[in-house]
């Protein structure tokens, strides 16, 4: 029997090449994630080779101003501090995941409709983490494997939801708000909130900024109406950061009304130890995402026993300032009154001791210093 060879036709011959092409791209290709830093404009921060997490200290906060105007004191966020690591990673890692085995939705929630900007802020997080920290972690974009070194865990960002991924790795709480199409006020959607003190996350699902910021004093007179319109025109290459604090017995991250530990705000122990006292800063960052157009606070907990102001120039005198003259109101939402009789004693002790030793003028006028949020010398006590 005779073989028929029929022609093939050459449009075959071009698909059938194409396919082949496609094939041995795909077998080669190594998904990325988007680049955010080129989304967003804020450029990337540069690389810590040397970094030890054990012997990481975090930079030292002291947002006190004078005179006291109620505004967000808002300054240009730094790139190189975004998420910024210490040496206490490990354990407020653990103390976060206890916390939610504790507390659940308590902590962690979201609402529908924030999926998309929850994938987005873990994987803006996830790029910066590696960039800023190389050693300490790696992402396989392909498979969807992180790599956290520092705790020795892989986490497939594939099937982990994003909020229960920065609860396990990043020591900081994350708020995100979307903008309300009705009402063009943003609201708070979707949150890992960890370091709450005073107020319940509950509580301000779903609620506009002037209701989440319902607490803060002179907000709703001063501020709202700046704050939203900030809001609505806030850009992706402008984030900010600002700091707020307050003075605590102890250490503990999650406090709410009727706990033991929110109680010693109630009352001024006479046996209290100034040792025991902390000044506790929340330090705040705000940023635009530039794909999902959400806008996220993130905020850092760090704690700093009081006693370390006796070597801070400048400090001691500017605080007990503030907890003498302040509005009433300002200090009680600080927090101060609990532990002033104890420590306004030794800031006044202290303050008179940088005065004779030379290292603050004796006629010094309490002010907001130059180095705000910092105070003069402070990269040498930390370097």
């Amino acid at each position: 029997m005779a073989l028929i060879v029929r022609e093939i036709p050459s449009h075959y011959y071009t698909a059938f090449i194409l396919l082949a092409v496609l094939y041995k791209v795909y077998r080669g290709y190594v998904p990325k994630s988007p680049d955010y830093f080129k989304l967003s404009g804020v450029p990337p921060p540069s690389p810590l080779w040397g970094f030890d997490i054990d012997k990481a200290k975090a930079r030292p906060y002291r947002p006190f101003r004078w005179e006291y105007h109620q505004n967000m004191s808002l300054k240009k966020l730094e790139p190189d501090w975004w998420i910024e690591l210490e040496s206490s990673y490990r354990e407020r890692i653990a103390q976060r995941k206890q916390l939610h085995a504790e507390l659940g939705n308590k902590i962690l929630d979201a609402l529908p409709g924030s999926e998309a900007s929850c994938r987005e802020l873990m994987e803006m997080a996830i790029q910066y983490l590696y960039t800023r920290y190389p050693n300490q972690f790696a992402m396989n974009w392909k498979s969807g494997v992180f790599e956290n070194h520092i705790l020795g865990l892989s986490f497939d960002t594939t099937k982990m939801d994003p909020l229960h991924f920065l609860l396990e790795n990043v020591p900081e709480d994350f708020l995100i708000t979307q903008e309300d199409k009705n009402t063009g006020l943003y609201i708070l959607c979707a949150a890992v909130s960890c370091s709450a003190v005073g107020w319940r996350l509950a509580e301000k699902m779903g609620k506009p900024l002037h209701e989440v910021h319902g607490p803060v004093p002179d907000y709703a007179e001063k501020m709202k109406f700046s704050m939203d319109r900030f809001f609505t025109r806030m850009t992706c290459d402008k984030p900010i950061q600002r700091g707020s604090w307050s003075l605590e017995i102890g250490q503990l991250l999650y406090s709410q009304p009727g706990d033991a530990h929110y109680k010693l705000r109630e009352t001024q122990l006479a046996e209290l130890d100034v040792k025991d006292i902390h000044l506790r800063v929340d330090w705040q960052t705000l940023r635009r995402l530039p794909r999902s157009q959400a806008i996220v606070f993130n905020f850092k907990a760090l704690f700093t026993p009081v006693t370390e102001f006796r070597n801070e120039p400048y400090i001691p005198k500017l605080l007990a300032k503030i907890l003498r003259e302040a509005k009433p109101s300002y200090l009680e939402y600080k927090s101060t009154r609990h532990v002033e009789h104890k420590l306004l004693p030794v800031l006044d002790a202290w303050a008179k001791e940088q005065e004779d030793e030379g290292r603050v003028p004796k006629d010094w006028k309490e002010r907001t210093l130059d180095e705000d949020p910092f105070f003069p010398g402070w990269e040498k006590l930390y370097a």
